[in-house]
């Protein structure tokens, strides 16, 4: 590649393309084109950017100060896409526990095994409070 031209995109064909962040110093355990591809792939999955950064063995820290250099737009771009459809994903997973239930199992005195299964009533609990919030506002200003 010639000095001055911009590298190819990364997971170009895909709606998470981006020009990966260049860095100032070539360091192998560091912010590289690969680690960052790797990192929207992960921030995708999880939703999370201390769960992606950890999953490509770096920081959150660090991945905030990735996003904040100069001739970072593109690789910010990414991200926000990244994490919108990471938390949709996840949400997705929650409600499907939440409506299908979860499976339990427990070992009793005496080598017993019990196996139980239903919705997980902590997400349903969570899924109504985050629904009456808006009701609730809406009713305070009727």
């Amino acid at each position: 590649m010639e000095h001055g031209t911009p590298p190819p995109p990364l997971l170009a064909d895909t709606c998470l393309a981006f020009v990966p962040v260049s860095g100032q110093r070539n360091r192998a355990d560091g912010w590289t084109a690969d680690a960052q591809a790797n990192f929207i792939r992960a921030l995708e999955a999880m939703g999370s950017v201390g769960q992606a950064a950890k999953a490509v063995g770096m920081g959150r820290r660090s991945a905030y100060r990735l996003r904040e250099r100069p001739g970072a737009a593109s690789f910010a771009d990414a991200w926000d896409r990244a994490i919108s459809m990471g938390r949709t994903h996840q949400f997705g997973i929650a409600m499907d526990r939440a409506i299908n239930g979860v499976t339990i199992v427990r070992v009793l005195k005496g080598g017993a095994i019990d196996v139980s299964g239903g919705p997980d009533m902590d997400i349903v609990r969570s899924a109504l409070r985050e629904d009456a919030a808006p009701l609730k506002a809406a009713k305070d200003t009727i």
